[in-house]
């Protein structure tokens, strides 16, 4: 008999009893691990919730739901008795994140590892994602997982076998205390008042997720919007479903909406089996995004960029994983005339609920809106205080947060110290490394821990900070790119992509430009400001310093790579508001995207400052190139681009210079006046000052425009600027333009663009437009 066969049934017995997880490592080689997982499992003597192993290949003797480790997406949502995660060929700390939540109470998660002293040198499949070019995968470090060890060997409830002796090193037991029973809801009768059925009640498990459905009758109300927070595994999405279920029941019609339809499954299981329990489902679609009720009510699920203007005019809308979503797209459905529910998690790898509270609570609060908060606090599949759910909020930082805001209220950036943030220092200051990660989730609402490692392990990644009185206050997460050979480049511009290196990539595979990749840049993949110093510089003295120090050479590259870096990039999901922040701070456009990001909806933009004078060569023909060739973009894939998002990247592209190319067509003068013909503009001012049509000749409007608007504007009003934008460069047709507004009919807003051009014709005009806007004077 395996030694620690007892060991392994005390666990999974001290599971049940206290209704908990355990957590069980089997270290050693592959081959050792795989047979102490079966023997295991085989104790274990799991009842019912199923087995699923994450692994590239079975484990003989194991009856269980076989996953490759690409495909533990498919364990949200789900539970188990059991998962088993194997880490030899790879340690995604985002798959170890889906696979600690999986795990039901009284349940085992098992990790089969190599030998612990030896993991984290050990260079695996996660690496070569990390290893960047021109790194190579001998750069890439192991902190990550000598901080996961240090975890493991210290947490409660987590016992590590040495598989290859079949020795216990420790065995994790916790003999926890008497187990205090949850507060469970009544089940037999609803609320007094209620407006959903008994049935929706009775299937609570709490009494969190009761007064969460309580509350979600609000619904109701168009002018509702419910908020409902909880960390995972506490039956938000539960509550969501049977309020959801609940008013299909009725007769409404709710869109279901999240990150992707795997997030909304629990939703659309426990909607079903409300309406199943009324005997009031209809029918239902196979995939299972879409059910019917008998009184004529739907749940049906769209992604968020199309939810935000759906199809149907639904009674309310549910957002699930709200924080996973950008808050410009959240703002999007403020504007809906349907109720408004928000469920998002606190602490989690898919979002994180500090961040929406931070970005999107006031935005709500500024609504109309009468809005309705509930947070549940009551696990569900396991008791409250589980030692793994602790363990993995510490070793995946799930609950890092800046520092207190009172501690920091009075930074200014001439107060504040410039520092780098070493990922060796980072390691062993676990304060400060939670304090930049936290302002890391904060800045952005896809950050995971799979980030964690990047920024850990990653050669190509530094990160930069100011601090105040020792607390972070803003941190830059940057990487470095390009600087590749002139074979990767040429394999780049023949269509082979190249892990890392973003900017780099897109000028060279899509705009064409193979020489992109030999100057170095310094992207900036996360930027934060504590949210309770924000609007007061703090970001652009961040900026300015990592500008100061990348001309200095300061970046220490691993490998004795050349520290020199030629610009700072940046790419990002397009607002008016960031556009304007990066465009005060130097950054020039290269690049708008021509599709939209799917959970954003918004266009990406592609931004450089200069710092040599080969970033500049890069910047400058890159944005002639922009120059030339956007308006014709923005008439076709662009044309539905936000108008104040085309302003401001026009607005941020750099002067045009002269092409250095014979080939290349001419590009305007850096005057900014177009090249136009005495009858082009004979024509533009006739329909500025007297009887001209614009739709008779659009070519020398959009020119001017173009001139315009790339070169800083002035003369013309927002509202102006937006006409130009809409009419003439995305070519919209007068309807839809004048219902933009803020026109009140077809005939003003034709009255208003050719008053736009008026001052445009003064300001650029020839001789011949001159002549021609007098004789209207």
């Amino acid at each position: 008999m395996t030694p620690y066969r007892d060991l392994v049934r005390a666990l999974c017995a001290e599971a049940r009893a206290a209704d908990e997880r355990r957590l069980l490592v089997l270290a050693g080689a592959r081959e050792a691990t795989y047979d102490a997982a079966a023997a295991a499992l085989d104790a274990a003597d799991l009842p019912g919730g199923g087995i699923a192993v994450v692994a590239e290949r079975r484990i003989e003797g194991v009856d269980a739901t076989h996953l490759p480790l690409d495909r533990t997406g498919d364990l949200l949502g789900t539970t188990r008795g059991a998962v088993v995660l194997d880490c030899h060929d790879e340690t995604r700390p985002n798959a170890l994140g889906r696979a600690v939540g999986a795990v039901d109470g009284g349940g085992l998660l098992v990790l089969l590892a190599p030998p612990l002293e030896a993991w984290p040198e050990t260079r695996d499949g996660f690496d070569q994602g990390l290893a960047v070019p021109p790194f190579g995968v001998d750069a890439v470090a192991g902190r990550f997982r000598r901080r996961l060890v240090r975890t493991l060997r210290a947490h409660p409830g987590i016992a590590v076998v040495d598989a290859d002796r079949g020795t216990v090193e420790r065995d994790g037991l916790t003999d926890p205390p008497p187990r205090f029973e949850p507060e469970t809801p009544a089940r037999a009768e609803p609320p007094s008042g209620s407006g959903f059925p008994a049935a929706a009640y009775g299937a609570c498990l709490t009494g969190d997720q009761r007064r969460a459905l309580e509350a979600l009758e609000a619904l109701s109300d168009p002018a509702a919007a419910v908020v409902v927070s909880a960390d995972r595994g506490r039956g938000k999405s539960s509550a969501a479903g049977l309020a959801a279920g609940a008013l299909a029941a009725d007769g409404r019609d709710v869109l279901v909406t999240a990150p992707g339809y795997r997030n909304a499954e629990e939703v659309f299981a426990r909607a079903r089996g409300l309406l199943v329990a009324l005997d009031a489902l209809a029918d239902h679609d196979e995939s299972g995004h879409r059910l019917s009720s008998a009184a004529g009510g739907r749940v049906r699920f769209l992604p968020p960029a199309a939810a935000v203007d759906p199809p149907g005019d639904p009674d309310a809308v549910l957002v699930d994983e709200a924080a996973a979503l950008p808050v410009r797209l959240l703002e999007g459905f403020l504007g809906s005339d349907a109720a408004l529910a928000f469920a998002t998690t606190v602490h989690g790898y898919e979002g994180a609920g500090r961040g929406f509270d931070v970005r999107f609570r006031d935005r709500l609060a500024a609504s109309d809106r009468e809005v309705l908060d509930v947070t549940m606090t009551d696990p569900i599949r396991y008791a409250a205080g589980d030692p793994v759910e602790t363990w993995a909020f510490r070793a995946l930082l799930l609950d890092a947060r800046p520092a207190v805001d009172q501690l920091v209220a009075d930074a200014t950036p001439g107060e504040s110290a410039y520092v780098g943030l070493g990922a060796e220092a980072l390691l062993a200051d676990e304060h400060r490394l939670r304090e930049a990660f936290g302002l890391l989730v904060l800045a952005h609402y896809r950050t995971e821990p799979d980030d964690l490692a990047r920024l850990l392990d990653a050669p190509n990644v530094a990160v930069r900070a100011l601090t105040y009185e020792e607390r972070v206050v803003a941190v830059a997460l940057l990487a470095r790119e390009g600087g590749l050979s002139a074979e990767r480049r040429r394999r780049m511009y023949e269509g082979e992509r190249v892990r890392g290196n973003m900017l780099p990539d897109v000028l060279t595979s899509q705009l064409r430009d193979e020489a992109a990749g030999e100057p170095v840049g310094l992207r900036v993949l996360r930027i934060a400001t504590h949210p309770a110093v924000r609007s007061r510089g703090l970001g652009s003295r961040l900026l300015d310093e990592v500008a100061a120090e990348a001309r200095a050479g300061g970046f220490d590259w691993p490998a004795g790579v050349d520290p020199t870096v030629d610009y700072l990039g940046v790419g990002y999901g397009a607002t008016p508001r960031l556009v304007r922040f990066w465009a005060d701070n130097g950054f020039g456009t290269l690049h708008l995207s021509t599709t939209r990001n799917d959970t954003s909806g918004e266009y990406s933009v592609l931004m450089a400052r200069p710092l040599t004078d080969a970033g500049t060569a890069l910047r400058d023909r890159t944005a002639d190139w922009f120059r030339r060739r956007i308006g014709s973009v923005l008439a076709d894939a662009l044309d539905d681009a936000d108008a104040d998002v085309v302003r401001g990247t026009l607005a941020a592209t750099p002067a045009s210079r002269t092409p250095t190319a014979a080939s290349e067509a001419p590009v305007p003068p850096a005057s900014g006046a177009p090249d136009l013909t005495d009858r082009e503009w004979r024509t533009v001012a006739a329909a500025a000052f007297g009887p001209g049509l614009y739709d008779a000749a659009p070519r020398p409007f959009r020119q001017l425009a173009l001139a315009h608007l790339t070169g800083g504007g002035g003369d013309l009003s927002a509202d102006a600027e937006r006409l130009l934008v809409r009419k003439v460069l995305q070519a919209r047709s007068w309807e839809r333009v004048a219902e933009a507004g803020p026109y009140v009919s077809k005939r003003e807003a034709m009255r208003s663009l050719g008053a736009a051009y008026r001052p445009l014709v003064d300001r650029y005009g020839t001789d011949a437009a001159h002549e021609e806007a007098d004789r209207y004077r």
